[in-house]
């Protein structure tokens, strides 16, 4: 521990009536309600609670656009042989509290091209996860991917929580860079943290905490906007150069 952490605890309050540093007082808070299972709207997708009913046979079908199964890779579950086992298993996360499972739905075709879920929910400390990210090809590299994100990011600091977390297998790559790019702060890694898929997993570790929202939202809102995209609907400004800067600043 530097001097000029403790300074800067010092300086901040941390400090309880022995002259410890204590961490800084928080009269007033409330434990966050549970996340509800309710749809979220964007412009380009929505994210809708899971329902093998209505979205079972067409996230079936987007994920069999990857082709070499290189989406399930990194999820302690999958591939699944057939639609009937992948049915099976959204059934025995439909409906649950936690992990909370979202359908991402496109706004242009109206078919479920993803999935992703709140988990490790925790009102009392107002923490939140977000996890089981499955992109299909059909979703990959678009704005409804980065959108689908934002809403739930969103959601969750509407609800009143303070840090929302990202975490991943340390070796992943994409996910990793996508946690940067969507403005995440990478904490550190969890060595040996489980065992996935007869594997050892070091998980990464990433999180935005509310005080850090206003601008995280700011950027993501400035990349989201139409204005943002050409006739060809290509990027005018890259999301990670939009926020390459306010994350040095917290580093």
């Amino acid at each position: 521990m530097s001097d000029a952490f403790i300074a800067q605890r010092l300086a901040a309050g941390e400090v309880n009536a022995l002259g410890q540093l204590h961490g800084l007082p928080l009269p007033a808070w409330q434990p966050c309600p549970q996340p509800q299972p309710v749809v979220l709207q964007g412009q380009y997708c929505q994210l809708e609670p899971l329902s093998v009913a209505r979205h079972g046979e067409a996230l079936y079908a987007a994920m069999q656009r990857d082709v070499a199964g290189a989406n399930w890779s990194y999820l302690p579950y999958g591939p699944f042989a057939d639609l009937a086992s992948y049915q099976q298993w959204l059934s025995s996360m439909e409906g649950l509290a936690d992990p909370q499972f979202y359908a991402i739905v496109d706004a242009g075709s109206g078919q479920a091209v993803g999935l992703a879920s709140y988990l490790r929910i925790d009102p009392a400390n107002g923490v939140i996860e977000v996890g089981h990210l499955n992109f299909s090809p059909l979703l990959q590299r678009t704005p409804a991917a980065t959108e689908a994100m934002y809403l739930l990011m969103r959601h969750a600091f509407e609800l009143g929580y303070r840090r929302y977390e990202w975490k991943c297998n340390a070796l992943n790559l994409p996910s990793r860079r996508a946690a940067e790019r969507l403005g995440f702060l990478f904490e550190g890694l969890f060595r040996q943290a489980m065992i996935s898929k007869g594997r050892n997993r070091d998980t990464a570790w990433y999180s935005i905490l509310d005080g850090e929202w206003p601008m995280v939202r700011q950027t993501l809102e400035q990349w989201l906007s139409s204005d943002n995209f050409d006739a060809a609907g290509q990027q005018r400004q890259a999301l990670a150069t939009m926020m390459t800067s306010w994350r040095q600043a917290q580093q």
